[in-house]
């Protein structure tokens, strides 16, 4: 069940066992900021991280304004290290959302939840008012494993505060004994099946894997070439290990300017031809009907949130007629 209908092209991990990454991070502009304690952060350097990180974001007055979101991703909740993160961070501010590992079922979720109604109960009441300030954690969802495909409904249906699910590449090739090609088609199912689960289960955000070549010529047109195939799939996000690629996937997976002038021309043109009582109708010689200008019109949602000056756009394509 989602909260929100959050904007997360970009989802950029940053180790929270370095102070000099923390400070660095907050010039950083991305959709979506990962404070990691989990992969990134040695068995040994738990504990200093996790405290690391609570003076980092205690000492927030707020989030930078280039930062659209602020998240942590704890350790699994199979560690002896998941209850502390959670009872050391959850109720700070600072803190917009949870990124969770290994979620291989609904009780995992279910474990979240209830620990953050007991932590920060101010902000996870059942009789809290939808206009409160005090906005809930959201919960976005790793998926790393055969037993978690499996269970994608019965996690999905798990917790209110849940808003994403993420697919976790290395993991799930582990599990199951693959090997990463190029062609990342040995991820086919899983992909389709989680990006299917978020969306019928109204989940805002459906976020890719993480694309592990970033150096040089070479790995920015992987990344591309990755975030496009990502896209066509259905996901609206990815994972970044490095600020150099955020910008790019932010790009990639914001609507293009030309889709953003076709969504436009199809509104406008859709709103004469229903002022018409016309049902469907053509536009550069392509039929179209309702499911079409509602996905014109989602764009143009999309658009506006990616900074798109939709007013603009309208202003100069006024005049479009259905044809």
């Amino acid at each position: 069940m989602a909260t929100s209908a959050a904007l997360r092209r970009a989802l950029l991990y940053v180790p929270s066992s370095s102070p000099r990454f923390l400070t660095k991070s907050l010039s950083l502009t991305t959709d979506n900021l990962t404070y990691d304690l989990e992969d990134s952060v040695s068995p040994s350097q738990k504990a200093p991280a996790r405290t690391l990180l609570h003076t980092h974001l205690s000492s927030l007055p707020s989030r930078p304004p280039t930062i659209r979101e602020l998240a942590v991703r704890i350790n699994a909740i199979t560690t002896p290290h998941c209850l502390s993160d959670l009872t050391t961070l959850a109720f700070l501010p600072a803190v917009d959302a949870l990124v969770i590992p290994k979620v291989n079922s609904a009780a995992d979720l279910t474990f979240v939840t209830d620990v953050l109604r007991h932590v920060s109960p101010s902000r996870h009441s059942s009789s809290s008012s939808p206009d409160s300030k005090e906005k809930p954690i959201k919960l976005i969802a790793l998926i790393e494993s055969a037993l978690a495909i499996t269970n994608l409904p019965s996690i999905c249906a798990a917790s209110p505060y849940l808003d994403g699910l993420i697919f976790a590449a290395e993991d799930f090739a582990l599990d199951l004994s693959l090997t990463r090609t190029p062609g990342l088609t040995e991820f086919l199912y899983a992909r389709s099946a989680i990006v299917t689960a978020a969306r019928a289960f109204n989940l805002p955000s459906a976020i890719d894997l993480v694309c592990t070549e970033y150096r040089g010529e070479e790995g920015e047109r992987r990344l591309r070439e990755e975030s496009k195939g990502g896209k066509g799939l259905g996901f609206n996000g990815k994972q970044c290990i490095h600020p150099s690629q955020v910008g790019i996937v932010q790009e990639m997976f914001a609507p293009s300017k030309e889709e953003v002038e076709w969504a436009v021309r199809v509104a406008i043109a859709d709103d004469k031809a229903s002022a018409a009582g016309r049902g469907a109708w053509t536009l550069d010689g392509k039929m179209i009907d309702a499911p079409v200008s509602g996905k014109a019109r989602a764009i143009i949602k999309k658009a506006e949130r990616c900074g798109f000056d939709i007013e603009s756009i309208k202003s100069q394509w006024q005049s479009q007629e259905p044809e």
